[in-house]
């Protein structure tokens, strides 16, 4: 089974990608990861893709494609795997559909976890984080005992500055603008499937999997 999962930052994808990740035995692959492991190791293409890095560019598309190939053609990928983060753009999803062609593969769904704009900015806006042990809080579904302290270490909550209501809104516009047009691409080819991203995480991963079935 060859998964997509697409939604804005905050509707939770990565949990819901843990939890479809260890229900169907398949890797969750992340591009940030490969880009991490390949720069590491020195390979070929992380030598490659540093350059890019270095000078504060983003990696070309050829260059991710050929780390995608080389991760799927390992062994925990047999049975299919998910991705997250990937592909970003419609240019990126054409190069990814002629590359699982070539190797003989076909993708079958891409997720959609829909969740709306204002649940989305009471998410993210919400989160504080210890400066001391970097737990994490939210102020309404999760919060700590005393207001502004952690309950493990006794240290200073504090707010990110990419959970900043201005700055939340802002990477909305940008998911909005890059990824609306891959929404229209998926929804074309007949793969899109749209999961309500509301309720607790159980209950959400229902919805995965009966739309899985």
């Amino acid at each position: 089974m060859i998964l997509i999962l697409l939604g804005a930052p905050g509707v939770g994808k990565g949990t819901q990608g843990v939890l479809i990740s260890k229900e169907y035995n398949i890797p969750q692959i992340s591009t940030g990861d490969i880009l991490r492991k390949e720069v590491k190791e020195q390979t070929e293409l992380g030598k490659k893709a540093k350059a890019y890095m270095d000078k504060g560019e983003l990696v070309p598309d050829d260059i991710i494609i050929d780390m995608m190939e080389k991760r799927i053609k390992q062994e925990d990928c047999k049975n299919g795997f998910i991705l997250d983060g990937f592909p970003r753009t419609t240019a990126q999803a054409k190069a990814f559909d002629e590359m699982l062609q070539k190797n003989g593969l076909n993708l079958d769904k891409v997720l959609l976890i829909d969740v709306p704009e204002e649940e989305i900015i009471s998410r993210l806006t919400g989160r504080r984080v210890c400066e001391s042990c970097g737990a994490v809080y939210h102020i309404k579904y999760n919060p700590p005992k005393e207001d502004g302290v952690c309950d493990k270490c006794g240290g200073k909550l504090i707010q990110r500055d990419d959970d900043k209501e201005e700055v939340v809104r802002n990477r909305l516009e940008v998911y909005k603008k890059s990824t609306m047009p891959l929404i229209y691409y998926y929804k074309n080819s007949g793969k899109l499937v749209v999961v309500d991203g509301m309720g607790e995480i159980e209950e959400i991963f229902e919805r995965v999997k009966e739309v899985l079935k």
